[in-house]
């Protein structure tokens, strides 16, 4: 009944009565057209389920209470509780009734239930008969070998994306000069379309210097462009725009997106990271100082690893770990090491591949020939990483601090051990107590029994529960008077020398290699043979790795079964995915110091090899989605057969091909792009042939408006407004948000509320990027999820936005400053300054008409009136 409020069923009383729905419907009381529904068979529907939710634990590796669902027969011989299944009769088979939840403990475990469909085929499985058909005669084992050994399937390298680019001919053409424009020209001739004329020199300016450094031209700039009338004038323009340190800071937060970079760690907690903007500048600087491409992707997959290493190149690094995180107990937690490590194939995928490489980590690519074996050798690749906090010192400096710090952690040892051995009598029997409060009582009884009795499925069952550390609350708690006591006076010590540590560095989060199964417990704790890596106390998202004058053995990674890692298969050996990998590329780089395994460098020089088809076609697209609005395939993170083909294929190979020839240079590829007519076209252009033959401008026409993102927004009025710092660089800020915004997300991260005022007027990738909460201005003009990697922003058009740049206190208080600025500059000359006002806010004069209009409105209420209208219309906001 509407506006009723349904009482809330538990999921156990939800899943039985769905079993009873189930059984009901077979017995003929809401059957429809059951005799047109395909037969449930083994192979087909049943075999799945078992792969995925049964045979880890009753199957070949693991035999749990002697339970083994590999066969029809010891399927119906059962285990300890009797026999499993009853062929013919789903309602008496113990199997279905507990995937079903009629019967405890409800199956399978670990949170994985089956749907609705898939308990009704176990059901009607079973009452027909429980039939095992050919396909229950390969073993689990077996089924994992063919998947581990796969092979492309024929004709894979055939589709577009995975052939090596090729530089066709420039073709011919009697109208343009530029290669780029040949091609172009070439398709829309085919079509019958006519290109548009170029922009106004003004136009043309203001979209170069929004699109290279995110900032509309001053007045003084707009002069010299115009002053400028001798031949090269635009190639001169540009080469000032890509000299600017606002290069950097623009195009670099285009690669952060890819970057999925923030300063916190996202989830409940959201922890800050206090020296993730080092990253950031690194990504700002890297582009200012126009670093190769190629470098720039090898830096980040594997600065620590390179022949010469410096803070800059470890810094790089941060990219493998800009992703979210639950926090450092990743030992503790491996299914939390598993999804770190998804997220960074799938960065690397989508960001520089182009590929969803992700989709592959349960089973091969349902649509592109990408192996789930390609998926783990990837991971191999990188899976001996650690997030580590480096320490920002000269050769000498690093020394002293790291011989103070061993010798504090030499004398704090002890003190700990003495307090672990006081703790763990209490904290094993609490382990036990938590798990017979949440668990089963077939897991209870793998974790009381001990190790050497347990079988295979009990050892899993007690290694997944075991790793339960109670809350340090509840320990400490349990101790005697006596043992607390003795706990106190130890803890006193163990801080009075953490207190004769020296002063911590500047430090910089990085990647290298370890071993996360021997990461420290907890903030401020020791790591053995390197001193100077050290847990900060106040950030637990990171843990630093033992080093050593071994040579160092990357850990053993396993391919996962249906991509749970609690279900290992064969160890996997480092590689690539094989549909774009040609000749035989080594997939270990030895290094010379021994401290690494050389496995991401040599992902890294595989990424960035001319024997890749998918880097630079990937990276010249992003380039020309950003200078022209559109990709030339519009899926800019998928070449795949879901993602758009190409529109002018042979114009991206030819760029791909010129972008490597060029050193990778983007700087470069500025030039290229910007300098073609193609760029420099109006995008005021009505042509009824054309806009019925192309309406979506694919031919590129011509020029396409683009909105701008929401920190160019924001950039833009605070230098049309003159209150924009310009300072390059530096920790982040916090512009000021509402205390009621604040208040709905306490206990999420934090935010150091600064006062709307110059020293929050910098630029805005210098904002503090907080996961659990974006800054609400930028919310507002679609800032993407900062927890994954994004190719391309969503662009919306909704109230909010208007209402935003009508009320917003900080669009108010901009707009009052640039009035000021007008009267400063002009005193008491209205027509100057509006005439500024337009130079200023739109790179223009007014038409005589918007003059008239301006000046009425000053005059009935105010210039402030006039400025904020400035902020709010359309071609303020848009690149044209």
């Amino acid at each position: 009944m509407l506006g009723t409020t349904m009482p809330r069923v538990p999921v156990l009383a939800a899943r039985g009565l769905l079993a009873a729905l189930v059984l009901s419907a077979a017995a003929g009381e809401s059957v429809v057209d059951a005799q047109t529904a395909p037969p449930v068979t083994f192979t087909d529907h049943i075999r799945p389920i078992f792969e995925r939710s049964c045979w880890n634990c009753h199957g070949e590796a693991s035999q749990l209470s002697d339970l083994d669902l590999r066969t029809r027969e010891t399927a119906i011989e059962g285990g300890a509780r009797g026999p499993a299944l009853v062929p013919g009769r789903a309602d008496q088979s113990r199997l279905y009734r507990v995937l079903a939840g009629l019967d405890d403990p409800p199956m399978p475990m670990g949170g994985d239930t089956l749907s609705e469909a898939e308990i009704a085929a176990v059901r009607t499985w079973i009452d027909g008969g429980a039939h095992w058909d050919a396909g229950g005669a390969t073993s689990a084992a077996e089924a994992l070998t063919a998947l581990e050994n796969s092979a492309l399937p024929a004709g894979a390298r055939d589709y577009w994306a995975f052939t090596l680019p090729v530089q066709a001919p420039v073709p011919v053409s009697d109208e343009f000069d530029h290669p780029i424009d040949r091609f172009l020209e070439r398709t829309r001739k085919a079509r019958g379309v006519t290109a548009a004329p170029r922009a106004d020199r003004l136009t043309r300016l203001r979209r170069a210097s929004l699109d290279l450094i995110g900032l509309p031209p001053t007045p003084e700039q707009i002069d010299e462009f115009l002053a400028d009338t001798e031949r090269g004038a635009w190639e001169r323009l540009i080469d000032r725009l890509l000299a600017s340190p606002h290069y950097g800071e623009r195009w670099g937060r285009h690669w952060m997106d890819v970057a999925r970079y923030a300063d916190s760690t996202g989830f409940e907690q959201d922890y800050t990271r206090p020296n993730a903007w080092r990253y950031r500048d690194y990504v700002i600087n890297a582009f200012n100082q126009d670093k190769p491409y190629s470098q720039f992707i090898r830096e980040q997959i594997a600065g620590d690893e390179l022949d010469h290493t410096t803070d800059e190149t470890r810094i790089a690094t941060g990219f493998l770990r800009a992703g979210p995180r639950v926090d450092f107990r990743e030992k503790d937690n491996p299914e939390r090491r598993h999804d770190y490590l998804d997220d960074v194939i799938g960065t690397i995928g989508r960001g520089v591949l182009g590929l969803t490489l992700q989709c592959a980590r349960c089973h091969d690519h349902k649509f592109d020939p990408i192996l789930q074996k390609d998926y783990y050798s990837m991971q191999a690749s990188i899976f001996g990483y650690v997030e580590i906090d480096w320490p920002l010192l000269d050769r000498d400096e690093a020394a002293a601090y790291r011989a103070r710090n061993s010798e504090i952690d030499r004398q704090q040892q002890p003190l700990k051990d003495q307090i672990a051995a006081l703790e763990e009598p209490h904290r094993a029997r609490l382990r036990l107590e938590l798990i017979r409060e949440r668990f089963p009582e077939n897991v209870q009884r793998a974790a009381e029994k001990p190790e050497a009795e347990r079988t295979p499925g009990e050892q899993l069952l007690a290694a997944q529960v075991l790793s339960i550390n109670p809350p340090r609350r509840r320990v400490t708690e349990a101790l005697s008077a006596q043992e607390a006591a003795t706990r106190t006076g130890l803890v006193e010590q163990v801080a009075a020398l953490e207190a004769q540590r020296p002063p911590e560095p500047p430090m910089a989060e990085i990647v290298t290699d370890g071993d996360y199964r021997f990461a420290p417990d907890g903030p401020g704790d020791e790591i053995i043979g390197c001193p100077e890596c050290r847990i900060p106390p106040d950030d637990p998202g990171s843990f630093l790795y033992e080093g050593g004058s071994d040579p160092y053995r990357a850990p053993p990674s396993y391919f996962l079964i249906r991509g749970d890692p609690f279900s290992p298969g064969s160890e996997t050996s480092p590689g690539f995915v094989a549909v774009a990998t040609y000749g035989d590329p080594p997939t270990v780089i030895p290094r010379e110091d021994r401290r690494t395994s050389g496995r991401r460098l040599a992902l890294a020089r595989w990424l960035t090899s001319r024997d890749n088809p998918l880097t630079a076609r990937v990276m010249v697209n992003r380039i020309w989605h950003h200078h022209f609005g559109r990709g030339i395939f519009r899926t800019l993170d998928n070449v795949g057969t879901m993602g758009d083909a190409p529109t002018h294929p042979e114009l991206l190979d030819w760029l791909a091909v010129e972008f490597m020839d060029r050193g990778w240079s983007i700087k470069e590829m500025h030039r290229l792009l910007m300098t073609s007519e193609a760029y420099q076209m109006a995008a005021a252009y009505g042509s009824d042939a054309n806009t019925a033959e192309d309406p979506d401008n694919q031919l590129v026409w011509r020029y396409r408006l683009q909105r701008l993102e929401a920190e160019a927004v924001r950039d833009s009025i605070m230098v049309v407004s003159g209150g924009i710092d310009l300072t390059v660089g530096g920790k982040p800020i916090f512009p000021f948000i509402p205390q009621e915004i604040l208040e709905a997300s306490q206990g999420k991260g934090h935010w150091d509320n600064q006062p709307d005022g110059p020293e929050v007027w910098r630029r805005s990738v210098y904002v503090y990027r907080r996961r659990s909460l974006g800054f609400p201005f930028f919310d507002t003009f679609d800032l993407p999820d900062q927890n994954q990697t994004a190719a391309a922003r969503n662009v919306s058009t909704v109230a909010t936005q208007a209402l935003t740049l009508m009320n917003n206190e900080f669009v108010l208080r901009q707009a009052a400053l640039f009035a000021e600025r007008l009267e400063r500059v002009a005193p008491d000359d209205l027509d100057r300054q509006i005439d500024l006002a337009y130079r200023i806010a739109l790179t223009r004069s007014p038409t005589a008409e918007e003059a008239e209009l301006a000046k009425a409105l000053v005059t009935e209420q105010s210039l402030v009136d006039l400025t904020h209208v400035m902020f709010n219309l359309n071609e303020f906001l848009y690149l044209r």
